[in-house]
C-alpha cells in the first residue's frame, strides 16, 4: 500500500520560514519521483516543485523558484521542502504526490502524479 504523510505546515509571519517533508512508504524513490503541489481556495491545483532521485533532477515552478528548495532523504524515504521568504500567497494546502516527470525533447514538461497524500496546511500572515 503507497501511503505519502506530509508534515511541517503552520502560520508563519511572511518574510519566515516551513520546512514541509512528505514521508512515503509503498513506493521507492528508484522508482518513482516526488512532487510538491498547492492549492488555495477557490484556485486550482498548482505544481510547485518536484525532484527524481533516480535522475538527479529536480524542477521548480517561476512562482517558487530561489526560495523554495526541494531535497531528498532516500535514507528515510523522505523528501522536504524547505520554504524560505514566505508570502501571503503561498498561502494554500500543500500535497506531496509520488508519480513521474515528463519531459518535452526541449526540457521538462509537467509532473504527473500517481499517488497523493492527504495535504498539510500552510498559512502566511502578512
Amino acid at each position: 500500500e503507497v501511503q505519502l504523510v506530509e508534515s511541517g505546515g503552520g502560520l508563519v509571519q511572511a518574510g519566515g520560514s516551513l520546512r514541509l517533508s512528505c514521508a512515503a512508504s509503498g513506493v521507492t524513490f528508484d522508482d518513482f519521483a516526488i512532487g510538491w503541489f498547492r492549492q488555495a481556495p477557490g484556485k486550482e491545483r498548482e505544481e510547485i516543485s518536484c525532484i527524481s532521485s533516480s535522475e538527479d533532477r529536480t524542477h521548480y515552478a517561476d512562482s517558487v523558484k530561489g526560495r523554495f528548495t526541494i531535497s531528498s532523504d532516500n535514507a528515510k524515504n523522505t523528501v522536504y521542502l524547505q520554504m524560505n521568504n514566505l508570502k501571503p500567497e503561498d498561502t494554500a494546502v500543500y500535497y506531496c504526490a509520488a508519480g513521474t516527470m515528463e519531459y518535452y525533447w526541449s526540457g521538462y514538461s509537467r509532473y504527473e502524479a500517481a499517488y497523493w497524500g492527504q495535504g498539510t496546511q500552510v498559512t502566511v500572515s502578512s
